[in-house]
């Protein structure tokens, strides 16, 4: 096209010219008018750089998507209107939400994403970049009011506990969110999370304190099984014949030395526990 138009606008003028035509009024017009034909379809040529997309308009009326890099033309007439297809990232200030326990915490995400589908970036929404701010925004708060801030029990999910998989469903309602502004997210990730500095000392005596009784049922639990293992060997083993007041005393000694927290003083019983 290029060419095309550069060969018209030298040779019109300088047919026009050796044949003498110029000379008349009309074909002088019609040579004007058809040099100026040519620089406007010039301003038909714009360059579309890597990864960027060129939406062209006609007279309101969406004509389509320009991908390929280069240097490209399309009707002088078309508004063009150039968009982005690079990944980029949104970092959302640090909001103060109530988790599901109703404790208030501050939680902040960075999402990546990026427009797939130009023609509803451009039409859908006003303002696709504002509309990505919010709606990553309102996804993550609620997102932050349907799980607790932490969890002792490793099967309930937790924002500080699960991050990847807090990530993935921040990532599927975000998608949900902006499927209609033609924008894919690409990656989602918590980058703060802490409870708010009015509760934070409190949070975290409780914290510990749950963590402790998480501990010691565990502790506990093991304990129990390990003095039944004991039980169960020695007489399976025949070691040594215990009546139920000896495994009573036995099931004493083995959960205060496998639950205290201090290292237990061992003990020499030279008689017996009936003495």
């Amino acid at each position: 096209m290029l060419l095309m138009l550069l060969v018209l606008g030298a040779a019109i003028p300088v047919f026009a010219v050796a044949t003498g035509a110029i000379k008349l009024p009309a074909v002088a017009f019609l040579v004007v008018l058809a040099e100026a034909g040519v620089v406007a379809a010039l301003g038909g040529f714009f360059v579309v750089g890597p990864n960027e997309g060129v939406v062209l308009q006609l007279f309101g009326r969406y004509v389509g998507t320009v991908r390929d890099a280069g240097l490209r033309w399309a009707n002088p007439f078309f508004a063009k209107r150039r968009l982005s297809l690079k990944m980029r990232s949104f970092e959302s200030a640090k909001l103060k939400v109530n988790d599901i326990e109703g404790n208030p915490i501050e939680i902040a995400a960075i999402v990546v994403w990026k427009v797939i589908d130009t023609a509803e970036a451009c039409f859908r929404v006003d303002n696709y970049e504002r509309f990505v701010a919010i709606q990553a925004e309102s996804a993550l708060r609620n997102l932050a009011t349907r799980y607790p801030y932490d969890a002792h029990d490793d099967e309930k999910p937790s924002l500080r506990g699960h991050t990847e998989t807090i990530a993935e469903e921040l990532c599927r309602e975000l998608e949900r969110a902006l499927g209609a502004a033609g924008v894919e997210v690409v990656e989602a990730q918590i980058s703060h999370l802490a409870y708010s500095p009015e509760i934070a000392q409190a949070m975290l005596q409780r914290q510990q304190a749950g963590a402790i009784i998480a501990a010691r049922s565990r502790i506990v639990e093991g304990a129990v099984g390990m003095v039944e293992m004991a039980l169960v060997l020695l007489s399976k083993h025949k070691i040594v014949e215990l009546d139920e007041e000896r495994k009573a005393q036995m099931v004493s000694n083995l959960l205060v030395v496998l639950c205290g927290e201090r290292g237990t003083q061992p003990v020499v019983n030279t008689g017996t526990i009936y003495s």
